[in-house]
């Protein structure tokens, strides 16, 4: 039995983590921290959990929690990840960072988006964690930099269409929906009911701290510099993310063909689906799953290829993808704890 802590648990990628953890059958829980709610019992904060754990909220020290605990995952904000992981990897520990402060290669990219960086010598370390691509690196990791929701749609979304050489890499538009749990469970004005609901707007134009993320990958599938237009939008529903992704292709070609080579390239993913010809996904169709769906329409009039490519933004863009990591990192069968259907209606 694998031992696991979730260090800062009380936010929605935290609970959610419990959540599949407690279904995973190979591991036990032993400590979740918050400073706001320790000494609450979890299933206080969180009805969902009632009778299915005992476990509250502790205020532990990364020393204090690694005594009890054989993986680490790490579900705080950018900047308070790099002050902890660190400590967790000094301690032996397997550690899943949830954040995005392992995510980038280059720590001067890391400070012009987000500020300066605590452990920039961890950098190198940490491994880029879609299964999908790197799959053999997670396997040997000690260390996973969990990616972002946002980029995990847009990077399995393009990835064949880079890797095939099928489009022109200067030329790529993501415009990307999201539900209003990416923004957290902290009270914010812009995510409050009463602002979010029969509303639909933009936010972040040309300035979204995934941007760097997102073209770090692209840049690494094409072998070259990649720089995209990546525009975020926020939906008035709880959870999900559909991206819209438009290329230039290089050549005629058909949504048949694009489609073959999709399949061919995701044929061993148990966790991407793609969509027959003329059909395109629905974020009701992932929700509460570790599925990611892609559909492929060519636009012939103006020679290009139009994506669109769904997840539900707690699963396969943070805790889901997150235990897929762990269970690569520890050796369990890659759907452990994941193969639930998703929830519809």
């Amino acid at each position: 039995m694998v031992k696991v802590g979730i260090y800062g648990a009380s936010g929605y990628t935290g609970q959610e983590l419990l959540r599949l953890l407690l279904r995973h059958g190979g591991v036990e829980v032993t400590a979740v921290t918050s400073r706001r709610y320790a000494g609450k019992a979890v299933s206080d904060s969180y009805p969902v959990f009632s009778g299915m754990t005992n476990l509250s909220f502790m205020d532990a020290s990364p020393e204090e929690l690694a005594k009890g605990a054989d993986v680490v995952f790490v579900a705080l904000p950018h900047g308070a990840s790099m002050e902890v992981a660190p400590r967790f990897l000094a301690a032996g520990k397997k550690v899943i960072d949830l954040s995005a402060d392992f995510r980038l290669h280059d720590v001067a990219c890391y400070e012009k988006w987000y500020g300066k960086h605590a452990a920039p010598e961890t950098l190198g370390e940490a491994v880029y964690g879609i299964p999908e691509l790197y799959r053999a690196e997670v396997k040997k990791a000690r260390f996973v930099a969990n990616p972002g929701c946002y980029p995990t749609s847009i990077i399995l979304g393009l990835a064949p269409a880079l890797k095939g050489k099928c489009i022109d890499t200067a030329s790529i538009i993501a415009d990307s929906k999201s539900g209003v749990s990416g923004a957290g469970r902290e009270p914010r004005i812009g995510s409050l009911f009463c602002e979010v609901n029969g509303g639909f707007k933009a936010y972040n134009i040309g300035k979204h701290r995934h941007t760097p993320e997102i073209e770090q990958e692209l840049s690494l599938l094409a072998g070259q510099d990649i720089t995209i237009s990546f525009t975020p939008h926020l939906l008035p529903v709880k959870r999900g993310i559909l991206s819209t992704i438009y290329a230039t292709l290089k050549t005629k070609t058909t949504a048949g063909d694009l489609l073959e080579k999709y399949r061919a390239f995701y044929r061993d993913e148990q966790f991407v689906r793609i969509y027959k010809e003329g059909t395109f996904p629905d974020i009701s169709s992932v929700a509460g799953s570790n599925f990611c769906d892609i559909g492929i329409a060519v636009d012939s009039r103006v020679n290009r290829i139009i994506i669109v490519s769904a997840i539900d933004n707690l699963m396969k863009g943070a805790s889901g993808q997150a235990l897929q990591n762990m269970n690569l990192m520890c050796g369990f069968g890659e759907d452990t704890g994941l193969a639930m259907l998703p929830v519809f209606p």
